[in-house]
């Protein structure tokens, strides 16, 4: 997702409906990214690497990837949250989900549309997530726990989107246009919605 982080205001069933909607919302985005055909963000595309070669589902490797993941917060001094443990559990059932219920779009301009879609659709619910203010994912952790051992947040998501992009793309994972794309967007996209998605109240 993001470093960005807002103070979070509201009670916790109205935190708890932000962060389930949030995450229902991301995992649509990566449904949407993943049946374009045209690119995955960094991670997908690891976690797609994984699944042609093994034939477990993308969603199955969000959740195991994002549990290995966990093993590195411990040396870092990461401490999950609730946020942080439902990711795990239900970020990659969202995704099987959506990638099960939508139709695999066959005319470019189509899958086009998808692609802006879910680029557009992750950055709305990056808002929804962080708004909880429930814990980071997996993944946004150990950026953040890499930062606190010195490395800029620049470097350390540098390092490690460009290193799972590489191996998954190696993997099989699908790498193009679309990954440019997000990569592009996600950040002005995220930072608009921001505002948008803060908890009022």
């Amino acid at each position: 997702m993001t470093e960005i982080s807002l103070p979070h205001v509201g009670s916790l069933p109205a935190r708890l409906l932000r962060l389930y909607a949030g995450l229902f919302l991301y995992g649509a985005g990566i449904a949407l990214q993943v049946e374009s055909g045209l690119g995955n963000d960094p991670w997908d595309v690891f976690h797609q690497g994984l699944a042609v070669r093994t034939g477990w589902s993308i969603g199955t490797w969000i959740i195991v990837v994002g549990a290995a993941v966990m093993v590195f917060w411990i040396p870092l001094r990461q401490r999950p949250g609730l946020g942080t443990v439902s990711n795990i559990v239900f970020l990659g059932l969202f995704a099987d989900l959506v990638i099960w219920v939508l139709p695999t779009p066959g005319h470019l301009v189509v899958r086009w549309a998808y692609l802006l879609a879910a680029i557009v659709v992750i950055a709305a619910a990056t808002g929804l997530y962080i708004g909880a203010g429930l814990g980071p994912g997996p993944r946004d952790g150990l950026m953040t726990g890499l930062n606190r051992l010195g490395l800029s947040i620049r470097t350390a998501r540098t390092l490690v989107e460009l290193s799972v992009l590489a191996i998954g793309w190696l993997l099989g994972g699908t790498a193009g246009v679309g990954t440019i794309a997000f990569a592009v967007l996600i950040g002005p996209l995220t930072q608009f919605f921001m505002p948008l998605m803060r908890p009022r109240g």
